[in-house]
């Protein structure tokens, strides 16, 4: 029930003496009775807090009080007048000052009737709302039964609750896109909040808007294959209804998404048989007969990309991940291929590089200490998928030399420094990048002033002032101080060719 609701009951007669904004019309948490002076301890946030005032000595202690529960996030007290005949004045500032609501309980009702009189309310509120909820689970079967998609049924509970709801995977990928998809940058931040928060529902922010997040299923395991609900809003303002309306909707998508699962899962042994072939060097036709059953478009362009995982748990995380990304991409077939690195076959766009590196960045904040590594052939047709093969193999062992949590690299790309560092030995890279920018990374650790990403932004920005301080949102005179700061230590000039291309390779060799 709401704070407003047991205000108006007249058999307890309550009467407010001060209001924050909106509290009134707050759902009641849990009822706390204490007559502590510091009562904090015991306090979790949004608790109401009766108390009989046998803590007040002196008017100070008002101020000890109020402050106490509104530092661990309580919102009203109830303060009854047996003990002093009043609700004392400086009660009532302390609670203006802590923005803390106030209400003043009548000498003649016990607390006792306070407390049953919200635990009844609570029993009433909760038998309806488990009858609702019976009822809309049963309707949400009976839609996935009769064969509704689960984008219809998203757009119902989004109608319900009157908040957009989507279903996204942390690589970015739109299951379920709502009214639109979201942009690039807001579905960074709401990846990067679900791969890091300590606990769900979360909420994140991306500018000008809050969503909530919501694991798809109840075990949704290791967050970096799992599905999010993404919900406009910050869910914990909702009523309790609507925050069921979202779990049941939540549930609903996990069915789905077992049953999309089995699909892929049945399709894996031909795209192994797939990638046999054209590691035997098969015939064409019979490759192109076997990629066509998988669901690949074998008659189109195409690139092959190869991925590992290390350190992070099962293949099949691994697997699942690729063939996430695979699915954003349009028609593609992801299979296990030989030293536990996975090959997929994907149709070629012009932009699907740097697709694929931002949908696999987005996993970066999740790996901890594992390490994704991805290369990625050029474009291709089925009569040259061998040697895309290679490309695609070798792009990946260049993409080991990054050091990077992710990292993706084309064939292109190794005809460049990436070739260069990749073969070069482990120690010989350390050795060249501690010389260069070992005193850069020893005052990183001790004042944590992030030169290092202020110098690789810098380098990544064309070494240009203004898209580094964009880039970074920080003041041009703050990107300079650093870069400075940077020349100093590593004893480099960075206006000059021959310390910036130094300085370049010692960065992508940490």
């Amino acid at each position: 029930m709401l704070l407003a609701e047991l205000l108006d009951a007249p058999e307890l007669g309550l009467r407010l003496m001060h209001s924050t904004g909106g509290t009134l019309d707050r759902p009641i948490g849990r009822l706390v009775t204490t007559d502590l002076l510091e009562p904090g301890r015991y306090l979790s946030g949004g608790e109401v807090v009766l108390t009989g005032l046998v803590w007040r000595r002196q008017a100070a202690d008002s101020e000890v009080f109020v402050a106490s529960m509104a530092g661990r996030g309580a919102t009203t007290i109830l303060a009854g007048k047996a003990q002093l005949g009043d609700v004392p004045a400086d009660l009532l500032e302390a609670c203006r000052r802590h923005d803390v609501t106030l209400v003043e309980v009548p000498i003649e009702v016990a607390f006792a009737d306070v407390t049953e009189y919200v635990a009844a309310a609570g029993s009433a509120e909760t038998g309806a709302r488990l009858s609702a909820s019976l009822v809309r689970q049963r309707q949400l079967l009976s839609s996935i039964a009769a064969g509704r998609s689960l984008d219809e049924l998203a757009a119902r509970i989004s109608a319900e609750i009157g908040h957009d709801c989507r279903v996204l995977t942390p690589t970015g990928r739109h299951v379920v896109p709502g009214p639109s998809e979201l942009d690039a940058e807001t579905v960074d931040a709401v990846t990067r909040r679900f791969l890091t928060a300590d606990r769900m529902p979360a909420v994140a922010t991306a500018p000008g808007h809050s969503y909530s997040l919501f694991p798809v299923g109840s075990g949704f395991g290791n967050r970096l294959t799992a599905w999010v609900l993404v919900i406009d809003g910050d869910h914990t303002t909702w009523s309790r209804d609507h925050v069921e309306a979202v779990h049941e909707l939540s549930a609903i998508a996990a069915l789905d998404r077992a049953r999309r699962d089995e699909g892929r899962r049945a399709l894996r042994p031909l795209v192994a048989d797939a990638l046999a072939l054209v590691e035997s060097g098969a015939p064409q036709a019979e490759v192109a007969a076997r990629l066509r059953q998988a669901g690949a478009h074998a008659e189109r362009p195409m690139v092959v990309a190869v991925a590992e995982l290390r350190d992070d748990g099962p293949g099949e995380v691994a697997l699942s991940l690729l063939e996430d990304v695979a699915l954003t991409v349009g028609p593609a077939v992801v299979a296990p291929g030989r030293d536990d690195l996975l090959v997929g076959f994907l149709p070629f766009t012009p932009e699907l590089p740097e697709h694929l590196r931002r949908a696999f960045g987005r996993l970066g904040p999740g790996l901890n200490r594992a390490r994704l590594t991805v290369g990625i052939s050029g474009e291709t047709s089925i009569d040259a998928l061998a040697g895309a093969l290679e490309e695609a193999r070798f792009a990946q062992r260049a993409a080991r030399a990054a050091r990077a949590p992710v990292s993706v690299v084309t064939s292109d790309e190794v005809a460049s420094h990436v070739l260069l560092l990749g073969t070069l030995p482990d120690d010989v890279r350390r050795t060249y990048s501690n010389r260069v920018l070992g005193a850069v990374l020893d005052h990183d650790r001790r004042t944590h002033a992030d030169l290092l990403m202020t110098l690789q932004a810098f380098l990544a920005c064309s070494c240009s002032w203004t898209r580094t301080a964009e880039y970074l949102h920080l003041h041009v005179n703050t990107v300079r101080y650093r870069i400075e700061r940077v020349e100093q230590l590593t004893g480099r000039d960075l206006s000059t060719l021959e310390d910036r291309v130094d300085v370049f390779l010692a960065c992508k060799s940490l």
